[in-house]
């Protein structure tokens, strides 16, 4: 590592840039415990050493957890939702609605198919955001809006299908997605092989997490992967909706 970024020093000196290493952090991702402290440097400047870093607007742990991801999106989210009932005080209940769809919403499912959480405690505490939008519009916890870990769900299934259908952002994701060599009467012509993980943080993560909601996914739902995202979306929004409904 410390030789990549020497190679990196060297290279913005014969291009003439400044990189300011103060705004990198150094992070050890593992579970373990580290005995040795991190001392990369670059350009003579020793890196910062953290336990977490945003990148991307997304909260990556150390320990490679979601929790302060999550204590952060309640938190975001809350101080949004909470100007927007001031301003909206005397609002129609269609207008409150909108807006939490408009300006809460987003910030809860800003990169939720990576980090959506399993553990019950985040999920409730990010399901009690939507719960206080909905007595705020509609004076009632409860609403027809889609529960946001059946939105979440749905992200992680449209992902690993935009990975099946050759986009490039995805292209990473494709080399870890192997078919099954196994089929059941079932199973349907595009399921993948389930990854053994001895440890939650391995079971409950996107890609093992997502193999399991593929693969039990109806065959008419998935068709033959030449569909756009926005019809797999459809589809798979029915089949939840349906579920919800038996489990109600």
């Amino acid at each position: 590592m410390q030789k990549a970024l020497d190679r990196l020093g060297e290279w913005a000196v014969e291009n003439a840039m400044k990189i300011n290493p103060s705004k990198s952090k150094a992070v050890c991702f593992t579970r373990a415990r580290v005995k040795d402290p991190l001392s990369y440097s670059l350009t003579d400047t020793l890196i910062p050493e953290t336990s977490s870093f945003k990148y991307l607007g997304i909260i990556l742990g150390s320990d490679i957890s979601w929790a302060d991801q999550v204590n952060c999106t309640v938190k975001k989210a809350w101080k949004t939702l909470h100007f927007t009932m001031r301003i909206l005080k005397k609002g129609k209940s269609n207008t409150k609605s909108l807006t939490y769809m408009s300006l809460v919403r987003p910030i809860l499912e800003y990169g939720a198919a990576c980090w959506d959480p399993y553990r019950e405690g985040q999920i409730i505490a990010l399901d009690k955001m939507q719960k206080k939008a909905a007595k705020f519009a509609y004076h009632t916890n409860s609403s027809n809006w889609e529960t946001l870990a059946s939105r979440r769900k749905l992200s992680r299934i449209c992902a690993v299908f935009k990975a099946f259908s050759g986009e490039r952002a995805w292209k990473a994701i494709v080399d870890r997605l192997q078919r099954s060599h196994y089929l059941s009467r079932v199973d349907h012509e595009h399921k993948i092989m389930n990854r053994r993980q001895r440890m939650d943080i391995g079971k409950y993560s996107f890609v093992n997490r997502t193999i399991q909601d593929w693969n039990q996914s109806p065959a008419e739902v998935l068709g033959t992967l030449l569909c756009k995202p926005n019809t797999l979306i459809k589809r798979v929004t029915k089949v939840l909706m349906k579920r919800v409904k038996k489990i109600k």
